[in-house]
């Protein structure tokens, strides 16, 4: 898994318990999974359409540096289909797992738009300098 941003916990996202609040991981997930959806299919316009069962393992505290880990799983002729791990950048720990995470492209009328895209491109093999 190639873990690709890195957050650092702040009191802001603490719940009542004192703990990283799901709700905003799952937010910092989103976000991550459609910035990595739309440069992948080079479609900007690019939504969550799923998201499997949500395992939450661990949390993290105030001062904890995590960092969100997405691979492919496949690819669809208008979608993205990608799994995502999160974990405590300095124990290592597994805080969440989710197995299937699907992001589809949209053309300007908001229907789902072909990409043509089927494996994986880095954007230093995408630039021929």
């Amino acid at each position: 898994m190639r873990f690709h941003t890195r957050k650092w916990i702040k009191p802001e996202d603490l719940n009542p318990n004192g703990t990283l609040f799901g709700g905003r991981l799952l937010q910092f997930i989103d976000e991550e999974v459609a910035i990595y959806a739309i440069i992948q299919l080079e479609v900007d316009r690019t939504v969550t359409k799923y998201m499997s069962e949500i395992d939450f393992v661990s949390s993290a505290k105030k001062g904890d540096i995590i960092e969100i880990g997405i691979d492919v799983v496949k690819y669809g002729r208008t979608s993205i289909t990608l799994t995502c791990n999160v974990r405590n950048k300095l124990t290592r720990k597994t805080i969440i797992e989710i197995d299937k995470i699907v992001m589809v492209s949209l053309d300007e009328e908001g229907n789902p738009k072909e990409h043509g895209k089927t494996e994986i491109e880095y954007v230093k093999n995408r630039l021929k300098l």
